[in-house]
Parts: C-alpha cells; structure tokens; sequence
C-alpha cells in the first residue's frame, strides 16, 4: 500500500516527485520504483527519511507501528499519517512524544494502485488548510473523504472490504457466464465494465441506485425477474451481513 501512495503522488500533481523519498527494507521494491520514478528519493533508513519531512505517512502492519513510529523521533511541526488498521489516535499519540502532533488516520483500497480509490481521511489536531491538502493528494488517486474517526470502522467495512464484495459479485457473475458459455476473459471484461457502468451513473448524476434499478427493470422484462430472485435468495440481506461482520 505505501508504494502505491508514493506512485499515486508521484503521477498527481500536487507534490513535486522529487520532494517525496520511500524509505523501505527492500532494496529491490526501491530499484522498481525509482526506475518507473527517477526524480523520486529512496532510502533503507526510516530516520533519514522523516528527519526533514513535513509530512510523513507510515504504512506498515498494526503490529509494526509502535516501534518504526517511535525510532522517528517526530517533531511538532511534522504532520504523521497512519496506513495501519485498527490504531486509533489515542494509540499514535502514544507512540510519539508530543501528545498534541498533528495526525491523519487514512483508509485507502487496492484500487489506489488504478488511482481509483475509495480513501477515507480522519484527522486529529488538524487546520482546514492540512485537511484540504490531504484531500487535494487522494482525490488524484481516486475520491477521499474526510470523516470522523468513530466512523472509521463502518466505512472501512464498505470501503476497503466491500472493494472484495464488488469483485466477489463480478466472479459471481462470470461463473454463470461460462455455464452460459462465455469465455472467462470476455465474461470478466463484460461483468468489469457493466459495474463501472453502474458506479459511473451514481457518482456522475448524483443518482440513487435505486431510481436506476427502475429504468432498467420493464414491466414483465427479464431485469425485474432477476433482481426478485436476487431478492429470494437474499442478496441484500446477505450484503448487509458482510458489512456488519467487517466492521466488528
């Protein structure tokens, strides 16, 4: 996830390349990027690469963030973002020395490596200015949104998880289709670009998906027939389980 933030702001507009440096335990994932990046600064030294930083995003695992967050050695004027799961504010703020430091939580998707992602901002001791700066990044990589942090653990179930619930539909659907006789391939591109479709209507026409379900589902048509059956079989309900259960 971290190198897919460094890409997706090295491809944006808002962050010059070279005022961004990776540091990484791997030199081979380094190599990669600073090769599709050769303005973009790369380090094996975590310290070094936060010592001048304004801003420093920390992506590791939840349980790794408590030591490489303490060998920083952040200052007050450095603003930390945190990638980690589950780490509240309460808990970051426990990792640095200054209790008051300016800090992000951020839940990004995979589709961030598209610059499609759903992210999701929540901020602690922050200006206007630091949260418009923060959308103005992620929304070159897809949408961002700024939330509460109580509200972190609900959208994060129909953001990052519900990424796999969408991808889980479309494998769904390609199944039926090479019972059908459809190719995979072909079954896949249909199924991706039909959900596209459908997201696309939504976010352009600020429409709810409700109203378009309805110009598509004729009186007596085949649409209608299979969303019912969708509905016996317990689509919604099964969706709605999903979310809940991931956002315990």
């Amino acid at each position: 996830m971290g190198g897919a933030i460094a890409r997706g702001m090295a491809k944006g507009t808002i962050v010059p390349t070279e005022d961004i440096i990776v540091s990484n335990p791997s030199s081979d994932k380094l190599e990669r990027l600073k090769a599709d990046y050769p303005a973009l600064r790369v380090t094996n030294d975590n310290k070094l690469a936060a010592a001048d930083a304004d801003m420093v995003i920390v992506a590791v695992k939840p349980w790794l963030m408590k030591r490489v967050v303490r060998e920083l050695n952040l200052r007050k004027r450095q603003v930390l973002v945190s990638v980690a799961a589950g780490l509240t504010f309460e808990d970051l703020a426990g990792f640095v020395a200054d209790k008051e430091m300016t800090m992000f939580r951020l839940v990004p998707n995979t589709a961030i490596s598209e610059l499609q992602s759903m992210t999701l901002i929540a901020g602690r001791k922050t200006t206007p200015e630091q949260e418009r700066l923060m959308l103005d990044i992620f929304n070159e990589m897809g949408m961002a949104m700024l939330i509460p942090e109580e509200k972190i653990a609900a959208t994060t179930a129909m953001t990052s998880c519900g990424i796999a619930y969408a991808l889980k539909y479309i494998q769904a659907v390609m199944q039926a289709g090479i019972e059908l006789g459809i190719y995979p391939k072909d079954g896949m591109k249909m199924v991706a670009q039909s959900v596209k479709g459908a997201a696309e209507l939504i976010l352009n026409n600020d429409t709810h998906p409700a109203a378009e379900i309805d110009k598509v589902c004729t009186p007596g048509g085949i649409t209608i027939k299979g969303v019912n059956e969708l509905e016996h079989a317990g689509f919604t309900s099964a969706l709605i389980r999903a979310v809940k259960v991931s956002c315990k």
